[in-house]
């Protein structure tokens, strides 16, 4: 019974150890006053055979998350996915849909005003903690 308990700690110890060091890679946005984010890799955000595993992740200001940033259109959590979730021109959670809260060029979270925050990067295999934004 104590081992299980030691091994449930060292569990969530290590999980919240992870997720404390979580990779911002910058916010994805069109905005030019903001801060250039770090420089990275080459390839990083156009890799063709992106997946859950190996890509870049996009979250909102709430920690919520809105994408894999590649250019994997077979890839489901894909931003370059035209039938998926987070790439559909028609899903509201896309940032391809003009019309929606993450495409649209005049909603603060999207990545296509020239005035808003749009949404964070993280690296791969990495959850943000909310904003308090």
């Amino acid at each position: 019974m104590r081992r299980s308990i030691f091994a449930l700690v060292a569990v969530v110890a290590l999980s919240i150890a992870s997720e404390a060091n979580a990779q911002y890679m910058g916010n994805y946005t069109a905005n030019p006053y903001l801060p250039p984010a770090p420089s990275q890799l080459p390839n990083t955000f156009n890799n063709p055979y992106g997946n859950d595993a190996n890509s870049p992740k996009l979250y909102d200001n709430q920690g919520n998350f809105r994408g894999n940033l590649n250019s994997n259109p077979y890839d489901p959590n894909s931003v370059a996915n035209p039938y998926g979730q987070y790439g559909s021109r028609y899903s509201p959670n896309s940032v391809n849909n003009p019309y929606g809260q993450y495409g649209s060029p005049y909603s603060p979270q999207s990545p296509n005003n020239p005035y808003g925050n749009g949404l964070q990067i993280y690296g791969p295999n990495t959850v943000p903690a909310p904003s308090p934004y």
